[in-house]
């Protein structure tokens, strides 16, 4: 197990390196210049070099570099452009949005999809499973930014059950804050909960046609203790593939969806970043949210590898 997640960390290493030099490249040739636009369009040549030179940008691109890269390893992402305060802090400020709502987006789509996801395996051909696969595919095509506005539009316009937008802070109470996570979460979570029952389903069909699956059936297991005690566990792998790759989704692409519901999330900042050329925050967002993803993939590596021991072994 050791080696195997020694293997992990070493090529989690050299993609995070990769993601680096990708992120710093594409920031580097996107046009317009930080300081002539923070500055105006009436800014004096000499105020523009000054402001240039204060923000770090005459050094050579190799220097920025890795000038970037050493302060990211040690805890310093630099200090915005616009807000003039050390990138970290925004992030830490943001962070404390966008991980709460990713948290609670993934266990609501996880808490729909399984059990959507076994009673329709259990019932393959049957009204059920043909029901829950309809509506599966009707999640999928949705997109989630006008299923949000769908939900401002009953919840918070109609009913006034919640709140259109914003987000009251945690100092408020961990009630209120969840209350407006609420309707972002679900806005994210239906779409990723269609998404995973159809793979759980698709899983739990294809072990359930396993020679020990009909082993344990001839044995006298009933069906529902098949596939509790031996089809579930084997059904995991591809789902928890899709649930990492959810989360790493839910926590770095809700632009819209905190944008639709004005929350103060990462996604918002990155989009504020762009519209206001704060490159710093941008990367290093970005490189963040990079981090997270690789993360999350060596975690459900290790899931694997937990699930079915024979990962653990191949060479």
């Amino acid at each position: 197990m050791l080696r195997f997640a020694a293997t992990r960390l070493v090529s989690l290493g050299l993609s995070l390196i990769a993601a680096s030099l990708v992120i710093f490249a594409v920031i580097e040739v996107v046009p317009g210049d930080p300081a002539a636009f923070m500055l105006g369009l009436n800014a004096e040549p000499e105020a523009v070099a000054a402001l240039r030179d204060e923000l770090g940008l005459n050094g050579s691109r190799a220097a920025r570099y890795l000038s970037w890269v050493g302060g990211m390893v040690t805890g310093d992402f630099g200090q915005s452009y616009t807000y003039r305060v050390p990138v970290s802090q925004l992030v830490l400020q943001r962070l404390w949005v966008s991980l709460p709502l990713a948290l609670y987006a993934l266990g609501l789509s996880t808490l729909i999809a399984f059990p959507i996801g076994l009673i329709a395996a259990s019932r393959r051909g049957r009204p059920a499973d043909y029901g829950i696969m309809a509506a599966t595919q009707l999640g999928v095509a949705v997109p989630n930014f006008w299923f949000a506005m769908l939900l401002v539009l009953v919840f918070a316009v109609n009913l006034r059950w919640f709140s259109a937008g914003g987000f009251p802070g945690w100092e408020a109470g961990a009630f209120a804050a969840l209350k407006a996570l609420t309707l972002p979460a679900v806005s994210l979570a239906l779409p990723q909960a269609s998404i995973l029952a159809r793979v759980m389903r698709s899983a739990l069909i294809e072990t359930l046609g396993q020679d020990y699956i009909r082993t344990a059936r001839a044995k006298g297991l009933s069906r529902r203790q098949a596939i509790t005690r031996h089809a579930l566990r084997n059904a995991l792998i591809p789902v928890l593939t899709i649930i990492g790759l959810q989360f790493s989704f839910l926590l770095a692409g809700a632009i819209i969806i905190e944008n639709v519901f004005f929350l103060p999330g990462l996604g918002r900042l990155i989009f504020q970043g762009i519209t206001q050329r704060d490159l710093v925050v941008v990367e290093s967002v970005v490189m963040l949210l990079v981090f997270a993803v690789i993360l999350v993939t060596f975690l459900v590596d290790l899931a694997y590898a937990a699930a079915d021991p024979r990962l653990r072994h191949r060479r």
